[in-house]
């Protein structure tokens, strides 16, 4: 299809992949086939309301976990304690939280990062280049501020599929 593969670090045994920018539902077919040509496994959380017969068996053995947002139960708590039960994990996560512009990023990506001690891979979809990588980890340093902006740096440069729906601003995080 004429992607390539960029990958200029080692896959941690347990992380947190956050995956930006996140503007299409191509976002989803192109990063699981990224990661499977790397031999790699991760999970993704994704919308419970996706999770129905016959998709939610499709999604579930693709190591899906669906998220009832209607439901104020800590989703944060519940992912990190997975981390905490294998030797092995990862969980790709939209900081967005939706394909939609916004304003501010969810922060329950780092959240996890941070309550399971466990490092976040930084992967980015680049449409421009066609291009999908992992070439940068931070640890959460628990300075949520100083380390969000460190992780939009990261993707000032690259290109979304819908580049309008891709907000850059992260003085709105403040």
């Amino acid at each position: 299809m004429g992607w390539k593969s960029v990958v200029t670090v080692e896959e941690p045994p347990k992380s947190v992949i956050c995956v930006a920018p996140h503007t299409s539902n191509w976002d989803f077919v192109i990063g699981k086939l990224f990661y499977w040509s790397l031999n790699r496994k991760s999970g993704f959380l994704m919308k419970k309301s996706w999770f129905f017969f016959p998709m939610g068996n499709i999604l579930r053995r693709m190591d899906g976990i669906p998220v009832d947002r209607s439901k104020r139960t800590s989703v944060t708590d519940q992912v990190a304690a997975e981390f905490n039960k294998r030797e092995k994990f990862h969980v790709a996560i939209t900081p967005e939280g939706t394909r939609k512009s916004v304003k501010k990023w969810k922060m329950g990506f780092y959240q996890i990062a941070l309550k399971a001690n466990v490092p976040i891979q930084l992967a980015y979809i680049d449409y421009a280049k066609k291009e999908m990588g992992i070439t940068a980890i931070i640890a959460p340093s628990g300075d949520e501020m100083a380390d969000l902006a460190k992780i939009q740096a990261f993707y000032n440069d690259i290109s979304a599929r819908h580049p309008e729906r891709f907000y850059k601003n992260d003085k709105d995080n403040e």
